[in-house]
């Protein structure tokens, strides 16, 4: 596939997994992207996951129709990029292989030392040139790993973009990019904001008119769009107006005052109310929304005289992620001595411009008069809110 007229897609798509990084899902697989450039000498940007190196070994061959390889790009570490370095090594021995100091020291805690090969190891901001294209490496340290880089090409004015502005799915299927590059980001990126938007002002100088990452489609119109999500998402700041309502429920009753407010939310004109069963739904689906939308409602059942479990998973799963600028509001459940509004509230005392709102609600077992009576007002102080 040509992304310029010197840029060539090598990359594979992987539909053989369920899982990524062992924990998120991927109903569509996922793509680990290469690319090669080719010039008077030939750079190949990144290598794939482990289990597609022969697919993408003849992926290279086929673009360099006898020509061999001068240097081997490493962006980052993570095996699914990393995995084949050697077995490129040991294809094109004369290849060098051009990383920073923190990339050298990974492949040999990743694949020893053993096997032999020239290095170049560059600086921030250093260039290199192939002929018509140079190549200048932006440090991105903890977006998400410390030794990520990204490649700048000045000729035909392309970022390669490491795991920036990468989403789930596989290249040969059709879907929305916003939904799985926000879980994506969310799910893995997401701790690393202030990084992140670092990574924004040191490109944003540079004219840019398509976006190469390593995994998701190649983006080559409309930029804006994408690097408006990111400094969104980077930032902290809510995408959209609106509330997710996530609950923990046992037999229905704190579940069924969700759904009551979500009712009555949408019947007092809020368009945006998602709500999701923490114990049944994708957490990083979960997660996703939690950023997504403006206010939040936790509600859940006290258990143990604490929290049901998957509510402080999701908690735990926000707040690490230097959840923010958000106004929270609490249904707790329980029979003899509720206590989930105080312990979920307590998780958020290292948030950031966290506003808790002043209504909440207490049900004891059963839903009755006076819980609908507190959904209402609640649901009053949402919309004002």
């Amino acid at each position: 596939m040509f992304i310029t007229n010197d840029i060539r897609y090598v990359g594979v798509n992987d539909h053989r997994g369920d899982l990524f990084e062992g924990q998120y899902t991927v109903p569509n697989g996922m793509a680990y992207n290469s690319y090669v450039i080719m010039d008077d000498k030939i750079a190949v940007l990144d290598t794939v996951d482990a289990g597609f190196g022969n697919e993408w070994l003849d992926n290279i061959a086929k673009v360099l129709d006898g020509r061999k390889p001068d240097y081997l790009i490493i962006q980052h570490m993570e095996p699914d990029h990393s995995a084949n370095i050697t077995s490129f090594i040991k294809a094109y021995p004369s290849a060098t292989v051009v990383g920073n100091s923190k990339t050298f020291a990974m492949m040999e805690q990743f694949y020893g030392n053993d096997i032999l090969f020239e290095r170049h190891t560059v600086a921030d901001k250093d260039k290199l040139k192939l002929g018509r294209h140079e190549l200048t490496f932006i440090f991105a340290p903890m977006v998400h790993w410390p030794e990520v880089m990204v490649t700048y090409d000045s000729m035909d004015k392309v970022l390669f973009s490491a795991d920036g502005f990468g989403k789930f799915g596989a290249l040969d299927v059709e879907e929305d990019w916003a939904c799985e590059a926000r879980r994506y980001y969310f799910g893995i990126v997401g701790k690393y904001g202030m990084q992140v938007q670092k990574l924004l002002k040191a490109v944003q100088s540079l004219e840019i008119t398509c976006i190469c990452p390593l995994h998701g489609p190649v983006l080559n119109d409309n930029l804006e769009y994408y690097l408006n999500k990111y400094d969104i998402w980077s930032s902290y700041a809510p995408e959209d107006k609106g509330v997710f309502i996530a609950y923990a429920s046992i037999y229905g009753n704190t579940k069924k005052a969700a759904e009551m407010l979500a009712a009555r939310l949408n019947e007092m004109g809020c368009e945006k109310v998602a709500i999701a069963d923490l114990a049944r739904e994708d957490m990083a689906e979960c997660v996703e929304d939690a950023f997504r939308y403006d206010r939040l409602v936790l509600a859940s059942v006290t258990y143990n005289g604490d929290i049901f479990p998957c509510m402080k998973e999701f908690i735990n799963s926000i707040t690490e992620r230097g959840y923010q600028k958000r106004k929270i509001a609490f249904i707790e459940n329980g029979s003899w001595a509720p206590t989930a509004k105080r312990v979920m509230q307590g998780m958020f005392e290292k948030s950031k411009d966290i506003t808790f709102f002043e209504n909440s609600i207490t049900i004891k077992s059963g839903i009755k008069e006076d819980t609908v009576a507190a959904i209402n007002s609640l649901a009053e102080e949402i919309i004002n809110g």
